[in-house]
Parts: structure tokens; sequence; C-alpha cells
């Protein structure tokens, strides 16, 4: 039997649970999450091998209205470039909302040209179940979907049927990467990442979007990775937020970044970090190259 191989890039407004799908299809943790939107920067391949095929999934920043700065446009340049060679597009929705940057994102699918695929998510969160069926028929009229697939990308209810019906609208082809590649990123990009995402996860409510890493050294000794973080923020009195009382949020956030590089990569980690400011670098798009966006 011939494989079936291809891309599908996972679109949709920012907090929808792209991210958490993506990890569930994966059967593994790729992307970064957090109940704050724009946890997503960056469009990530996650690679799914499997007897019958290999599924290439991007995920994607969420797609929004909101905010003016360089960084939101660099975020939205981002998502939309990912739908240009793709194919198929799988977008994540929320029953029973459907929000304008919700509109945002299903034009953007549509007019990128391959068929979309509608996953409804959270579907377990739903107090009342008979708002899904009429959900689903006033989805359909928005959008001649190949699919509508109500999912749970949290406990995994019907991402195994998702799967195989993406699968099947793939085109035959040879298979794109070695059966045992999860992803084309590089273990430096991650361990930004795991760091950002503790960040995220800790001041959400003080620093929600004026916190980036950069990872200034990287090294692999002797099976042992030491690697030298560097936390970027906005104002001063940001980082005194993050260093804490005596330092010890900044080392509880970095005793907790280092166990999930150490699952990881599965090998002992030395991390150190630092905490620096740079003046909006939000709004700097040179800054914001040189700190790895616009990928």
């Amino acid at each position: 039997m011939t494989d079936r191989t291809g891309t599908i890039a996972i679109v949709g407004r920012p907090n929808v649970g792209k991210s958490t799908l993506l990890n569930r299809l994966l059967g593994q943790k790729l992307a970064i999450t957090s109940h704050k939107a724009q946890t997503t920067r960056h469009a990530i391949l996650g690679i799914k091998s499997r007897p019958d095929g290999q599924l290439l999934y991007v995920d994607t920043p969420g797609l929004h209205q909101r905010g003016g700065s360089a960084l939101n446009r660099v975020l939205n340049r981002t998502a939309r470039s990912a739908l240009g060679d793709v194919d198929l597009i799988l977008l994540v929705l929320e029953a029973p909302r459907f929000t304008r940057e919700d509109e945002l994102a299903l034009d953007a699918a549509v007019n990128s040209g391959p068929p979309v695929i509608a996953a409804v998510n959270k579907v377990d969160l739903l107090k009342d179940k008979s708002v899904l069926l009429p959900y689903l028929a006033a989805l359909a009229q928005r959008h001649a979907f190949a699919e509508i697939v109500p999912v749970s990308a949290k406990n995994g209810a019907q991402v195994d049927t998702l799967e195989d019906l993406l699968l099947a609208r793939l085109p035959e082809g040879e298979r794109m990467f070695p059966d045992d590649q999860l992803t084309d990123r590089s273990e430096r990009f991650f361990a930004a990442e795991l760091l950002r995402e503790q960040l995220t996860r800790r001041y959400a409510q003080e620093l929600p979007y004026a916190v980036t890493v950069e990872i200034e050294r990287f090294e692999n000794q002797d099976g042992r990775y030491l690697i030298h973080a560097l936390i970027w923020v906005e104002r001063e009195s940001q980082k005194g937020i993050i260093i804490g009382r005596g330092g010890e949020a900044l080392k509880a956030t970095a005793s907790e970044a280092r166990r999930q590089m150490q699952t990881m990569f599965d090998c002992p980690v030395h991390l150190e970090v630092w905490v620096k400011v740079k003046e909006s670098w939000r709004s700097d798009e040179a800054a914001l190259v040189s700190l790895g966006y616009g990928d």
C-alpha cells in the first residue's frame, strides 16, 4: 500500500487549543501551552509517522485583531505564511463560540486554497451538550468544509478519528522525514520555548506579553547539556517581578524549566538564567528578528 504524506497547517484564533491538539496528535509534548493567548509565537513542525503514512503538522500563532505592536504583526504574518504551501488546513474552533477572530481565521484558511477540515475543540467543557448540533449545523453553513469533527484535545476524544480523516485526504507520496524524527526544530529552540512556557504560566497576570527568551549558550558536555538563557523584558520593574524577593521566583521558574528540558532532551541539564531589559522590544522589528521572530 502506498503511503500518504503531506503538510497540514493548524490555524485558529488565540487560545482555542491548537498547541494542545498538536501535542495530542503527536502523542507527546512538542508545543508549549498555557491559558494565556499568544503563547505560540512561532510556526512549529510536528511530524507524525504512521505505518500508512506521514502527517506533517504546522502549529501556528493565533490569528488575532488585538494590538498594533510589531510583535502582533509578526505573529499574524507567521500564521498566514504557514498557509501558503500546505495540502490541508485544520481550522480549530471552540463550541459554542464563533468570534470575529474565528471569522478572520476562517477567511484566511478559505482564501489560501487547500481543503479545510474544522476541528471543534473543547467539547468536554460544554455543560449543555444540546448546543453542539445546532453549532455544527451553523458552521456547515459558513463554508463547505471537507469534514467537521468535534474533539477534545484535552482528553483525546475523537482525535484519532480526526487524524484518520486528515490522512485520508493527503496525497500519495514518499515520506519526507525519518520515522523517528519528531520536528525540524533544534533542541536550542525548544530550550527557549520551555523556559518561556514557565514564564507565561507563572507571570500571566503581571507580564502577559512583555517577556521573551534568548539562548546565549547551548553545549553538550559529555551527555550533559549546559544552557545559558537570557530573559528579556521591557522595563526594570518587570525584571524585579521575575527575579522576586531574594531571587526565589526566578529560581523556581528556572528549576521547573530545567526539569521540563531534562524530560524532553532525556539527559541532565545545567541551566543558568539571567534577566535583562530591552526597552520596547515588542515594537521594534529589528529587535524581533534578532530574537528569532518572523520565521
